[in-house]
Order: C-alpha cells, then sequence, then structure tokens
C-alpha cells in the first residue's frame, strides 16, 4: 500500500535538530513516499549532518529567507534536484534575545522588524519563491505557529509575529487558491525543541500543558505535529486553506 505523498516533492525548513518539528515532518514524508529537499541557515553543515538521519539521502540547500539573493536563486537549485515541488513546509522563527522574555515594552523596532520579517513576511516571500515550480494541478504550503490568540508568558514579541504569521497563511490562501494552492498552518503545543530553548522563562510556558491540555502532552514527542504537517501536505485536504490545526493536546480549546 502506497504512502499518502507518493510522488509528491517536498521543500522543508528549519531542520536543525532531530528533536525538531521539521525534522519529523521530513522524516514522515518520506516515509509516506515523497521526494524531500532540506533548506539551511544559519550553518547548512549541521542540517547534512542531521539529514543523515533521515530514512533516505535529502539534498540541503542554504537559504537564508531575508536574503533576496538566496531568495532568487532557490527555483534554480530545487528544480535541478527535484524538478519541481507539490510542497513546502515552513518551519522558520526568529526574534532577537532583547524581544523576548518579559522585554515587550522596551523592545526595539528594529528586533521587531526582524522577528516579523523572518517569522511572519518569510512565509509570503518563500511560497512566492517556490510557486513557479508547482505544477497546473496546485500544490501544498505548511507553516508551523504557536498559538497566538492568547498573550504568552516570556514570548513577548514572537506572539505578534506569530499573529502576523497567520494573518499572512490566511491572505496566501486568498490569493493563491486561483493557482490551486493551499496554505495552512499547524499549532502545536510547547516542545523541548531548539526554538524553546531560546524562549527565557519557557518553563512558564510549558506549565500551562500540565494544568489544561486534555490529552497528555509530551514536551520531548515532535511526531504528532509532523503527523499534522504531513497531513495537510497530501491530498487528503483537497479543499482545506486558510486554516490552523491544532496539535496542542486541545489546550486551545479549554479556558483558564
Amino acid at each position: 500500500m502506497g504512502g499518502i505523498l507518493d510522488g509528491k516533492r517536498i521543500l522543508v525548513t528549519g531542520v536543525l535538530l532531530e528533536s525538531s518539528i521539521a525534522f519529523h515532518a521530513a522524516r514522515l514524508a518520506q516515509e509516506q513516499g515523497a521526494e524531500v529537499m532540506l533548506t539551511a541557515f544559519p550553518r547548512p553543515s549541521l542540517t547534512e549532518r542531521v539529514a543523515q538521519r533521515l530514512p533516505r539521502p535529502a539534498a540541503v540547500v542554504e537559504l537564508d529567507v531575508s536574503d533576496d539573493e538566496h531568495l532568487a536563486r532557490l527555483e534554480d537549485l530545487v528544480h535541478a534536484e527535484l524538478g519541481g515541488l507539490d510542497g513546502v513546509v515552513h518551519s522558520i522563527g526568529f526574534a532577537p534575545q532583547d524581544a523576548l522574555g518579559g522585554n515587550f515594552l522596551h523592545t526595539p523596532f528594529a528586533s521587531v522588524a526582524t522577528a516579523m520579517h523572518v517569522s511572519a513576511y518569510s512565509l509570503k516571500s518563500l511560497t512566492m519563491a517556490c510557486l513557479p515550480l508547482m505544477p497546473e494541478e496546485g500544490g501544498a504550503v505548511v507553516g508551523l505557529t504557536f498559538d497566538a490568540q492568547f498573550a504568552w508568558p516570556q514570548y513577548d514579541w514572537m506572539g505578534p509575529a506569530k499573529a502576523a504569521l497567520e494573518a499572512t497563511s490566511r491572505y496566501l490562501a486568498r490569493d493563491l487558491g486561483k493557482r490551486k494552492v493551499r496554505c495552512n498552518l499547524v499549532s502545536a503545543g510547547p516542545l523541548n525543541s531548539m526554538a524553546a530553548k531560546s524562549i527565557p522563562g519557557f518553563a512558564d510556558i510549558r506549565s500551562v500543558w500540565n494544568h489544561r491540555s486534555p490529552l497528555e502532552w509530551d514536551v520531548e514527542d515532535p511526531e504528532p505535529a509532523g503527523r499534522g504537517v504531513v497531513a495537510l501536505l497530501s491530498d487528503w485536504f483537497p479543499k482545506t486553506t486558510g486554516e490552523i490545526v491544532h496539535v496542542d493536546g486541545g489546550v486551545h480549546a479549554i479556558g483558564a
């Protein structure tokens, strides 16, 4: 029996460690029949080492989503490796340290602008760089968010950046529907990833899940979120776009 991504070509960003959602999305995509290519920044050698733990080899290309030259060359590099694309995984987020950890009222705009550019605008820029590679029958773009309807402890300007990401996904869904390109997000619960390690006081966020999650939540297990990503890349959601699928144990549905 074939996998749900048989014959599909998928570009996955954000594979830094084996503990990342992006790594598990790439692994599961391969297991479900996809050809996978990875992007890396700022250390391609790190991603190349982690890629060796995937079921099959995957090419790695350096990509800084805030660099127009990197985005401009992406089409040719991906075409040379895969011939085209059926899906893109956006797993990119960054905020300077002075935009996190309780400094919300004092963060300078330069740091806010960096967080917005890398974490939100990049969904649009990456999607547009990949759009010429997608066939007439369309494709899927799947990004990763952290529920932006709440103000989380210590998360500060990454919260507005994720809100901007969620809005960007909806506008991409609006404008790319005529190209049969679906754009959706997975809102995952907290995980002990590299992104989490960069947030001062991450334990304050994680503790919310200890009290409010209807389903037991494991901060060491990125696979459920990876499965959500792969499902949205597949043809099993042919008419779903502009959606946020919560893979958070149900916390989004439970009041404080």
